[in-house]
């Protein structure tokens, strides 16, 4: 059964959104998007070992095919860990980030996980914002974790969602 999700302030092309596993063939539309959202991005083999690896790979299509997001869950015991999600630059703001999350969560539920963890950088104050408008509490830092300009390094907030 296929779900037909909605997006806010709707355009024609966000009337109807559609979750799918990530395949092998989604990953040079995932790594535009990759690329052009973060400083420090994911490589093509990063997405490739996470696919290899069997974790929760999704992607979000418009109603046109576009892809519009995706966002990758490791699995471990009782706990998810999403380890990437993004959304295309120009839908920032519409409401997408949530609905991966609801899927992400939706995910796990069916997983037996009881929580999902995630790291976000201090400076990505609007990740920062949509993890705490879900209900994300942040349970830790990670000092030096993420690559920063140069050779420095950024700690990164750990947070935690119990489901």
């Amino acid at each position: 059964m296929s779900v037909v999700y909605k997006a806010v302030g709707e355009s024609p092309a966000l009337s109807s959104l559609q979750f799918a596993p990530m395949q092998v063939s989604d990953l040079p539309d995932v790594l535009t998007i990759e690329n052009d959202v973060y400083p420090h991005p994911w490589t093509r083999g990063n997405f490739l070992d996470s696919l290899y690896s069997g974790y929760e790979t999704w992607v979000l299509r418009d109603s046109t095919g576009a892809l519009v997001g995706y966002f990758l869950l490791m699995l471990a015991v009782d706990e998810a860990h999403l380890l990437n999600i993004s959304v295309r630059r120009d839908l920032h703001g519409k409401g997408l980030g949530r609905m991966q999350l609801d899927k992400a969560a939706e995910v796990a539920r069916d997983k037996g996980m009881h929580s999902i963890l995630l790291e976000v950088r201090p400076t990505n104050l609007r990740a920062l914002a949509v993890y705490q408008h879900y209900g994300f509490v942040q349970i830790g830092m990670r000092k030096g974790y993420y690559p920063a300009a140069g050779t420095t390094r950024e700690d990164a907030i750990v947070m935690r969602f119990q489901l």
